[in-house]
C-alpha cells in the first residue's frame, strides 16, 4: 500500500468572521506574528493543497495521513475552510487519517471545534480502545496499521506551545499495540509533536512533546514501523535508540522554501520512504531521498 504524510499547511482566508473578543488573549499575538512574518511563507498554501490532492491521484496514494496544523489561529471559520481544501485530497485516497495540531487547538474556546468540522475522517477501526477523547484511533489496512494519539492541547501562556500524550491515551496505546489485529501489521503511529529532532535531541521544554520519553519507551518493541509527526517545520528522518521506528517528520507541506512530504510503500516485500519536495508548480518525488524500513 502506498501512504502519504504531510503536515502543518496552516490555511486562513482572513479573520472578519471572528468575534473582536476572541482576540483579547494570546491570538492577538499570534495574529500580530501571522500579518508581519508568517503569511508571506504561506501566501500559496491553498494552492499547494490542490496541488497534493494531484499527487496523490498521480502516485495512486491509498492513504493520505495529515499530523495537524491545519490552521493559524484555531478559530471556527479558519477550521471550515481547511476542511474545505483538504476534500479533494481526502476524495482522491481511498482512506485520510488525520490528528490536530496545536494551532488547531489554540486556546480553550476551540476545544471541540475540529473534532466537530473533521467527525467524517476521525474514525478507528477498534473503538473500545478510545477513550472518552476519541484517541487513541487504530485504522486498520492490508497488512499495515495506523494509530493516531493526540499530542495537542491549548497553550494560552503567549510563550508556550508545548505538546502531551495524555496517560489514558497512552495506556489505549499500549493495548492497540498488543492488539492481535495490530502485532500482525507494519505499524504506522502519528501525532502531531515531535518526540525527537533532526538531531535525535529532545525538543524544547516550551516547544516539545513533554512525555516524549515515556511515548517512546512504549514504541520500543515495534519491530516494523514509523512514526509521523509535523509541528517542526523541517522535513526530516532520523533514527533514535529509544526505538526501531524511524521518525518522520513532514515538516511543513506548504511553507515556503521548506515544502517536504513523505511517500511511504508498504508490502510484503519490505517498505521504504521517499521525500517529497516542491518544485514552484507541483510536488515532486526525490528517489535519491529513499529510506528502507
Amino acid at each position: 500500500m502506498r501512504f502519504l504524510h504531510f503536515s502543518d499547511i496552516h490555511l486562513e482566508q482572513g479573520f472578519r468572521e471572528v468575534s473582536s473578543r476572541r482576540f483579547l488573549n494570546k491570538r492577538l499575538v499570534g495574529w500580530m506574528n501571522l500579518r508581519l512574518r508568517r503569511a508571506k511563507h504561506y501566501k500559496n498554501a491553498p494552492a499547494k493543497v490542490r496541488a497534493l490532492a494531484d499527487l496523490v491521484e498521480r502516485e495512486k496514494v491509498d492513504v493520505a495521513l495529515c499530523s495537524g496544523d491545519y490552521t493559524a489561529l484555531g478559530t471556527e471559520p479558519e477550521i471550515v475552510y481547511a476542511r474545505e481544501c483538504i476534500e479533494p485530497i481526502r476524495a482522491a485516497a481511498q482512506a485520510y487519517v488525520t490528528v490536530p495540531g496545536n494551532h488547531d487547538v489554540y486556546l480553550p474556546d476551540a476545544l471541540g471545534i475540529f473534532e466537530e468540522h473533521f467527525a467524517d475522517v476521525l474514525t478507528t477501526d477498534l473503538p473500545d480502545l478510545a477513550g472518552d477523547d476519541l484517541w487513541p484511533q487504530v485504522r486498520l489496512f492490508d497488512g499495515v496499521a495506523v494509530i493516531t494519539v493526540n499530542s495537542a492541547r491549548p497553550n494560552p501562556p503567549i510563550s508556550r506551545s508545548s505538546g502531551r500524550i495524555p496517560d489514558d491515551q497512552l495506556a489505549g496505546l499500549e493495548a492497540a499495540l498488543a492488539h492481535p489485529e495490530v502485532q500482525s501489521r507494519f505499524v504506522f503511529v502519528m501525532t502531531h509533536y515531535a518526540p525527537r529532532l533532526k538531531s535525535g535531541r529532545p525538543d524544547t521544554p516550551n516547544h516539545g512533546l513533554e512525555n516524549a520519553d515515556e511515548f517512546l519507551a512504549l514504541l520500543a518493541q515495534v519491530p516494523r514501523g514509523a512514526i509521523c509527526h509535523g509541528h517542526v517545520h523541517k522535513c526530516f528522518h532520523v533514527q533514535v535508540p529509544e526505538t526501531p521506528m524511524t521518525l518522520f517528520g513532514a515538516g511543513s507541506t506548504t511553507q515556503a522554501g521548506a515544502e517536504g512530504l513523505w511517500l511511504f510503500d508498504i508490502g510484503e516485500g519490505g517498505a521504504h520512504a521517499i521525500r517529497g519536495h516542491w518544485t514552484g508548480e507541483a510536488y515532486e518525488l526525490d528517489p535519491a531521498a529513499r529510506v528502507d524500513l
